[in-house]
């Protein structure tokens, strides 16, 4: 005779949420200031030129500019960098 009631198996049934990683802008995309550029867990992809790093190491634009991947250093580490656009000079051709 079972000592205990059937309850079910309760070892699967568990799923985390998903954390929503990976490269949100792609090289030659514009992005604005502040735009988050890629979601990842360490450092896969460094910072490079007016390039931000949260605290979970997520990369962000300081200024609005067009992203641009490449490498630096010499272990050739792949790095994120923003060319920043262009900024017209409005108040001056109003004058």
């Amino acid at each position: 005779m079972a000592t205990k009631k059937a309850g079910g198996s309760t070892r699967n049934g568990r799923d985390s949420n998903p954390k929503y990683l990976g490269i949100k802008r792609y090289g030659g995309q514009l992005v604005n200031a502040g735009e988050i550029i890629v979601r990842q867990r360490g450092t896969r992809i460094h910072r490079g030129r007016h390039v931000g790093m949260g605290r979970d190491h997520t990369l962000y634009a300081l200024v609005a500019g067009k992203v641009v991947f490449g490498h630096k250093g010499a272990l050739h580490k792949q790095c994120v960098s923003i060319e920043p656009i262009a900024v017209e000079e409005t108040a001056a051709s109003a004058a």
